[in-house]
């Protein structure tokens, strides 16, 4: 049987998952536990592989990269192209999905004409279709 997650580890979550960075302290008193407790209950989190890390969340637009696109790609090439990916300074997120195409890779361009060029680079590993984002209406939801 996995690990069981009660209520106060819940709000512990949506409390990090808020601020990743708050102090111990600020924890034990939203929650109305000991800190010896909550950093035991955070641990147990990190130990059992509930929490698998921390994050920095960077607006894109003031590191120009602002420009969000959505890449669908079909190819037969797989290794090599998880291997792009992995180079690819504007792939930001890959996905293997089911149906017509078999990845969604999101990326993050400072320009429509860099993202034609990186387009460009895609040709050789298969058709692609690409989605360009509008506007960011939700991201880093937070899901507890």
């Amino acid at each position: 049987m996995g690990y069981v997650i009660d209520e106060i580890d819940q709000q512990i979550m949506r409390l990090l998952q808020h601020h990743a960075r708050m102090p111990i302290v600020q924890i034990s008193k939203e929650v109305n536990m000991s800190q010896p407790s909550v950093k035991e209950r955070i641990l147990k989190l990190e130990e059992n592989g509930v929490i698998s890390g921390y994050s920095t969340i960077y607006d894109l637009a003031k590191l120009n990269r602002g420009t969000t696109t959505f890449i669908l790609l079909k190819t037969e090439h797989c290794e090599e192209f998880v291997h792009f990916c992995e180079q690819a300074i504007e792939v930001t997120d890959l996905y293997r999905i089911s149906g017509e195409y078999n990845y969604l890779i999101k990326v993050q361009t400072a320009t429509i004409e860099e993202l034609a060029e990186f387009q460009d680079s895609l040709v050789k590993l298969g058709p692609s279709k690409s989605h360009i984002s509008m506007k960011n209406i939700m991201e880093h939801r937070v899901l507890l």
